[in-house]
């Protein structure tokens, strides 16, 4: 019996994916932690992760033959956001590239459309409200983002979105940024950091949330600036 399959139903799959390595890093946060949740399950759902490429012309062919072949029912996007001090739920992606350095194939786009024609942005589908909450009371310092960037990450959201919004195949899907492991912020004195196994934790809560909680909760998140 495949492992997908349990007495004649399938499991529902999760797919989570991290980052490759970039700006002259030899590690990714997002990775780590992704890895780290391949073959869990929660709830009839198992956890399938795969690391991304990060090159903005590599993100849509390559989602796009993940979900085809694997079908699944929810995608969780990780990134690096060096000097994030938590985990940082993103709301919205946004249909622009302006890359500040350029991504590991050497290219960067500067105020291009991360899809010609699409809307302008697109809002996360994950409950990131009821996450935000749970991921708190576990004493794990969260908070939800209202900008996911410019750079490869916000594009993986932006371009997951559009996948799922125009693609015969239907999943709900959002994006997480984390920041750096304590190794890397060793090499940028004062700049805040998260243990993998932290990070796992948390990611953990999130991916039991998006399973348990169809209709998000109303919790204060609001930001000033």
């Amino acid at each position: 019996m495949s492992p997908l399959h349990q007495r004649g139903h399938r499991v529902k799959r999760i797919l989570v994916t991290g980052f490759e390595p970039f700006d002259n890093d030899t590690v990714n946060p997002s990775w780590e932690a992704a890895r780290r949740v391949d073959g869990w399950r929660c709830d009839k759902h198992e956890v399938v992760a795969r690391q991304l490429p990060c090159v903005f012309r590599a993100v849509r062919p390559f989602l796009a033959k993940l979900i085809k072949e694997l079908s699944p029912d929810i995608v969780i996007a990780l990134g690096l956001a060096g000097g994030r001090v938590d985990f940082s739920i993103e709301r919205v992606a946004i249909n622009v590239d302006d890359a500040r350095i350029p991504d590991n194939a050497d290219e960067q786009p500067i105020d291009q459309p991360g899809v010609a024609g699409g809307p302008a942005a697109y809002f996360s589908t994950l409950p990131i409200k009821a996450m935000l909450r749970r991921v708190r009371a576990a004493g794990i310092p969260a908070s939800v983002s209202n900008s996911a960037g410019t750079f490869v990450c916000n594009h993986t959201f932006y371009v997951a979105r559009h996948l799922a919004e125009t693609g015969r195949h239907k999943f709900r899907t959002g994006f997480i940024h984390v920041p750096y492991l304590p190794e890397q912020a060793a090499r940028h004195p004062g700049t805040p950091s998260m243990s993998v196994d932290t990070l796992v934790a948390a990611l953990k809560i999130a991916i039991e949330t998006t399973i348990r909680v169809e209709r998000d909760e109303l919790v204060v998140a609001g930001a000033t600036h």
